[in-house]
């Protein structure tokens, strides 16, 4: 028996190979499917299964190119209607992989299909839940994602309170838990760092799975304190249950070298959004004017799904070299499947065309300290919320760039803004939209408020984020 955690940092996803005898499952897979079909490949084994624990909303999941290319049967739990062909598991119905058992356990909670896959191994042994978003470490799926439902959350909760107590808690304490999420995820507030766990670990410390927990505390507990989701979750769920463009369909249109003549007549021409996906010490030190930054080196995928708001936008990318696949590849796993090519020769080939660059002025967090004692200076903090309760500078005026195109109204462009996150990433993704909303008087603090602690600027005093 093989069981392989294929995970992606960036979605903070896990998706997983399981093997015996020369048969294989894959659970909730990534929209790139030809590693999957590659390891089967090495392994002389074939592809038997795509078992989904629910309708995805963080991501758009290879299920459906998975399928055809291998002629898998795609499973989902009870209830799940698609446009595609898939078979809908009874509560409690087995399936074989090789010597092993896989068990659909209905879950319903996070979304009414949700289904939690128990492996039994060739013994009988319950081995292993594959839990999706039913259960994470640490905590458990956000009950308000439910699409086309006519079922409030706090609905869905009492659900989830029932699964978790009826299905799962009730497992031995060694199983082992190997959810669809880990910290960095929207699709819960408490995840841990860690990737893989047990049941009996998490009766131990995951506040949902109280025993002396009742129903009513559940529900309040669970919902207290979940942020909005990011506006492209909705999307993401249809296209997993509707179906969606072939990925090497998406990637063949979209990996396209242009010069810098046919850049700028298409992003005229299309009305495309130039996206620049370098390092932010490069976008800052020149860029395409209007362009909006989004690197590589952080949370891409999911900060382009909470901040472009059309997921069938054109867009045309600035990317560093060699490295224009990826980011097709990494915009298509949230849905973005519009990209029309990327910068061929980078900003030095536009720079060598003679067109225009514009850049963005950065300062050390020491110099920003210097700036605020010597005279009046606009802050703004574009960190979480619960980031800015925890420890703030004093006089900082505070949004989260989840939600900056909500506060567009809350901000001048007659001031000049100095703008930090937590460590500089954020804040230079924050600059790049308001510059080009027409906001063009913006400091960027290198380092962020990491940097700035380190400064004798007044702050509020520490408040532990898990007493908030």
């Amino acid at each position: 028996m093989i069981i392989e955690q294929i995970y992606t940092n960036c979605l903070a996803q896990g998706a997983y190979y399981i093997e015996s005898q020369g048969e294989v499952a894959i659970i909730d897979p990534l929209r790139e499917t030809q590693p999957y079909i590659d390891k089967a490949n090495k392994n002389k084994a074939k592809i038997k299964f795509i078992f989904e624990t629910h309708f995805h909303a963080d991501f758009v999941s290879g299920h459906v190119d998975l399928a055809k290319k291998t002629g898998a049967t795609i499973v989902y739990g009870p209830g799940a209607e698609t446009s595609y062909d898939i078979y809908s598991a009874s509560d409690n119905e087995e399936f074989k992989i090789g010597n092993i058992t896989i068990k659909a356990l209905h879950t319903p909670g996070h979304t009414l299909e949700s289904t939690t896959y128990l492996l039994v191994d060739e013994n009988g042994k319950d081995h292993a839940i594959f839990s999706g978003d039913t259960l994470f470490l640490g905590d458990v799926g956000r009950p308000d994602l439910a699409i086309k439902s006519d079922l409030t959350k706090e609905d869905l909760a009492k659900m989830l309170f029932e699964s978790l107590r009826t299905k799962i808690m009730t497992l031995a304490d060694d199983v082992i838990v190997y959810p669809a999420h880990g910290a960095g995820s929207a699709c819960g507030k408490n995840l841990s760092k860690e990737t893989v766990g047990t049941i009996g670990d998490q009766k131990k410390t995951n506040y949902a799975l109280r025993a002396d927990m009742s129903k009513d505390e559940f529900v309040k507990e669970v919902l207290d304190g979940i942020a909005p989701p990011p506006q492209y979750f909705a999307k993401n769920a249809m296209l997993n249950k509707m179906g969606y463009d072939n990925f090497e369909t998406v990637l063949e249109t979209g990996d396209i070298p242009l010069s810098p003549e046919a850049f700028e007549a298409m992003a005229n021409s299309e009305d495309a959004l130039v996206l620049d996906v370098r390092p932010q010490s490069d976008y800052i030190q020149g860029h395409i004017p209007n362009s909006i930054f989004i690197g590589l080196n952080g949370g891409f995928a999911p900060w382009v799904g909470a901040l472009i708001t059309d997921i069938k936008q054109p867009i045309l990318l600035v990317v560093p070299e060699g490295k224009s696949k990826e980011a097709v590849t990494r915009l298509s796993r949230v849905g973005y499947d519009n990209t029309l090519g990327y910068l061929k020769g980078g900003i030095d080939a536009w720079i060598s065309a003679g067109k225009e660059i514009d850049t963005l002025e950065s300062i050390s967090a020491e110099t920003f300290a210097n700036r605020v004692k010597n005279g009046n200076v606009n802050i703004l903090d574009v960190r979480k919320d619960g980031e800015y309760a925890s420890m703030h500078l004093e006089d900082a005026q505070h949004f989260a760039l989840d939600y900056i195109n909500e506060n567009m109204n809350a901000i001048s462009k007659d001031k000049t803004y100095h703008i930090h996150c937590a460590g500089g990433y954020r804040s230079v993704i924050a600059a790049s939209i308001l510059k080009a909303r027409g906001f063009h008087n913006l400091v960027d603090i290198a380092g962020g408020f990491g940097a700035i602690k380190k400064t004798d600027l007044p702050m509020t005093d520490f408040v532990c984020p898990t007493t908030l």
